[in-house]
């Protein structure tokens, strides 16, 4: 089971996409508020990504906030109007990337928008996907730990 998440792990909670992509505002605000958060040890990451990117360490939009637990909210400022799938961790231990034990299943938290399941391996974009428009938007999720 391959769960490709999250590479970089920002220092704060909120990103900019329009300046990330070199220029202002290109989107509305987008707020991923994630359940389930089993401790308040290390920071909860979160990727946006089109379907291109999905599973895979180049997503498009990265952020994360400090661990709390029962619920992390981690906000986007900017996102572009279109079709997105957030996948999520819990990094407690800070070393940014999922750990995994001597089978592949996370040790840590792992969640994906819509709250697609994942059985016996990563959930298909189809599960996970959905629209933000050019206006403000807030999606819940929850961790779930094996």
């Amino acid at each position: 089971m391959s769960l490709a998440l999250i590479a970089v792990a920002l220092a704060g909670a909120e990103i900019d996409a329009g300046a990330a992509h070199g220029g202002g505002p290109v989107g509305a605000p987008l707020t991923v508020v994630v359940d389930n958060v089993r401790s308040n040890a290390g920071r909860v990451h979160v990727a946006l990504c089109p379907q291109k990117s999905f599973l895979k360490d180049d997503c498009a939009l990265e952020a994360s906030a400090p661990a709390q637990k029962g619920t992390t909210s981690v906000t986007f400022a900017n996102v572009p109007p279109g079709e997105w799938a957030a996948q999520v961790f819990q990094d407690e231990n800070s070393n940014k990337k999922v750990d995994r034990n001597f089978l592949g299943i996370p040790k840590e938290g792992v969640g994906f928008s819509r709250d697609a399941k994942i059985v016996f391996s990563p959930p298909k974009w189809r599960d996970a996907v959905f629209s933000h428009e050019a206006k403000a938007q807030v999606i819940h999720l929850a961790l779930r730990y094996f």
